[in-house]
């Protein structure tokens, strides 16, 4: 069973319904995954309605893409949260270049970093809490800085003071453990 209680691969018929644009698929879809999906886009972009019109923009992105949805990559939900995380690192530094070239003025850091509570309240928070409790904590940070704030190899190796080989099998490393506490998970070729 998944988390939702639903049977087994139904996000994969939901997504198959939407490629025939079947809205009431979409709906459930969104029903499904909204929660975690804006959770993600909080912790990113730091912003609700930022995080909310990012939501809207991958679920009108996977409407048109969904014929291109392939289960042997990923779940429906990694996906959807993936699109999330990566449309918002793209819309944050693009707010950040607007805002150091002046065409944007710079809102107040700490309006701009007030955000609802989590709404990513499923089982999956807490095996994802334990999970990166698992993790040392310079490989926790290094998860952190990657995932929720899309530095890359170069800027966290800047940011935390090592060398970039000691970030990358630091992260190697991490990666590993997390897969190893969701149960494995499958190579991706």
């Amino acid at each position: 069973m998944d988390p939702g209680g639903e049977l087994p691969g139904r996000d994969e018929q939901l997504v198959a319904a939407i490629a025939l644009a079947d809205e009431a698929a979409l709906a459930e879809l969104y029903d499904r995954h909204a929660g975690a999906m804006l959770g993600v886009a909080l912790r990113v972009l730091g912003s609700r309605s930022d995080a909310e019109d990012l939501v809207h923009d991958v679920f009108v992105e996977a409407w048109q893409k969904a014929a291109d949805f392939d289960a042997k990559r990923g779940s429906v939900r990694s996906w959807l949260l993936m699109r999330v995380r990566s449309r918002g690192i793209d819309r944050l530094r693009s707010l950040q270049a607007a805002r150091r070239r002046g065409l944007l003025a710079g809102a107040d850091e700490e309006a701009a970093r007030i955000a609802a509570p989590a709404v990513w309240d499923t089982p999956d928070r807490e095996r994802a809490r334990l999970a990166l409790a698992t993790l040392s904590e310079p490989q926790r940070m290094l998860v952190e800085l990657a995932y929720f704030e899309g530095m890359t190899c170069s800027e966290m190796a800047v940011q935390c003071g090592i060398p970039i080989g000691t970030v990358k099998s630091r992260l190697s490393a991490a990666m590993g453990k997390l897969r190893e506490s969701f149960g494995g998970g499958r190579s991706e070729a």
